[in-house]
């Protein structure tokens, strides 16, 4: 199978190795590639597109754990028997290079040092939930909206450049809020020159303050 995949600390002959034993799937936007709960028997590599990883209810409501993009992988925990802990959803059209658990437990076996990837992978999910659980518990809708902002931006040309926001539904489903609240937030914050706010990206003019 020809090569399509590039992966992080994963050297292109490596790759090569791995995509040998998987199965290219093409899924379409908004598909759930996962249910949270299911018994499937993969790890999924993202050739192109990308997907949101999230938790919810019977009543529709959810919270987004991540969002992936090209080059990054899912499914790596069930690699520890037991059920999927989390949904995927395909955020636009996806190429998946799945692979087996048996096939990646012998690729992990021949490929050590993709191990210690894995490792770090797994001990920055950590960090970020526990960051999260702490936000959750500690801090109010404003001050959870402001960490996101934060973590999202991205040094462009001297600014604080969040490139292809999320939607306001989308950061209501990351802090745990309604739209509603998001968009009156944020529309203060625009109006007091703290955000420049377009389609395709928000700019952190300044500070943000501590408290709304």
């Amino acid at each position: 199978m020809k090569s399509t995949l590039a992966v992080p600390d994963l050297p292109p002959e490596d790759v090569k190795d791995l995509l040998e034993h998987a199965v290219m799937r093409a899924f379409p936007r908004h598909a759930i590639i996962i249910n949270e709960g299911d018994d499937t028997n993969g790890v999924y590599f993202i050739a192109s597109g990308s997907v949101k990883v999230f938790l919810s209810d019977d009543e529709g409501n959810e919270v987004v754990i991540a969002n992936m993009g090209m080059g990054e992988y899912f499914g790596e925990m069930a690699l520890e028997p037991g059920s999927r802990s989390a949904s995927v959803m395909a955020m636009e059209p996806v190429r998946l290079a799945i692979v087996s658990l048996d096939d990646f437990r012998a690729f992990l076996r021949s490929h050590p040092d993709f191990i210690f990837s894995l490792l770090g992978k797994l001990i920055r999910r950590t960090r970020a939930l526990n960051r999260n659980l702490k936000s959750m518990a500690l801090l109010d809708v404003y001050g959870r909206l402001v960490q996101l902002l934060n973590d999202l931006a991205e040094s462009v040309d001297g600014e604080q450049v969040i490139a292809a926001p999320l939607t306001q539904q989308e950061i209501a489903n990351r802090i745990g809020c309604s739209r509603e609240m998001v968009s009156k937030i944020m529309k203060d914050l625009a109006a007091g020159a703290y955000l420049d706010i377009s389609r395709k990206r928000i700019v952190i003019k300044r500070r943000l303050p501590t408290s709304w």
